[in-house]
């Protein structure tokens, strides 16, 4: 995927339900995947001929696994211009060593987004991007179908009350294999996750679970997201014309 379609189709997300209004300071969080690098890449094409002007916050946040590492991240904020903070928590260790979780993703979900959340708030930011793509919302809501009995994803845009943040996903409309191609085509600097059980989580299970239902239906995928749009469900409704 070029720039330019990244850009389009980022710019279709922030149109289509207003996630940045002028004077936004948003803080976006990059962990070093493919995900928050093509997100990092969009923002700051979009913030350079947006009619409403943003400025951008990149923060990593460092569970505290060994082999982390930050150096690209930092170096690629400096290219472009962006600040940029690394957050030093013990969340990995807290989780994995002392807990013993069992299924930590949801625990340590929810500490990361604490970190990132209150960093955003000293920084003076009044809204975080977070690099969920189409996928994404079709995987939770298959995770949310199975496991909780009900029919929901994340919302585009989600206001967090008690830390007075609004939480945007600005790359809602694009294909998980368009991330890839972007990536593969400006050659990013991917950090690798250090998690001990990363690709083995029940995220995964729905990502392959999805890929397998598309392989034998193909069009299954945009037939669902766009029943995301049309399900009633907070924060979403109908949109015109393709998205992808």
């Amino acid at each position: 995927m070029k720039l330019q379609k990244l850009l389009s189709l980022t710019r279709k997300a922030v149109d289509e339900f207003q996630l940045i209004d002028s004077g936004d300071k948003i803080a976006v969080g990059v962990s070093g995947g493919k995900d928050s690098l093509t997100m990092l890449y969009a923002l700051h094409g979009l913030m350079r001929f947006y009619p409403n002007p943003f400025t951008l916050e990149v923060i990593t946040v460092d569970l505290g696994h060994p082999g982390f590492q930050s150096d690209k991240i930092q170096a690629l904020c400096e290219s472009l211009g962006i600040p940029f903070t690394l957050v030093k928590t013990d969340i990995g260790p807290i989780i994995f060593e002392e807990r013993k979780e069992s299924n930590p993703c949801s625990l340590c979900a929810k500490m990361r987004k604490g970190a990132l959340n209150t960093a955003a708030k000293e920084l003076g930011c009044n809204k975080i991007a977070y690099a969920h793509h189409k996928d994404d919302v079709v995987e939770t809501m298959l995770l949310s179908l199975i496991y909780e009995g009900r029919f929901h994803t994340f919302s585009p845009k989600t206001y967090l009350d008690r830390m007075d943040l609004t939480v945007i996903r600005p790359l809602l409309f694009v294909d998980e294999a368009d991330v890839i191609g972007f990536k593969n085509k400006y050659q990013l600097e991917i950090e690798k996750s250090p998690c001990p059980i990363d690709g083995y989580t029940k995220r995964q299970y729905a990502k392959e679970l999805l890929r397998d239902i598309t392989k034998e239906n193909p069009g299954t995928k945009e037939r669902m997201f766009t029943a995301i749009c049309n399900g009633n469900i907070p924060g979403w409704h109908p949109i015109q014309g393709k998205h992808s």
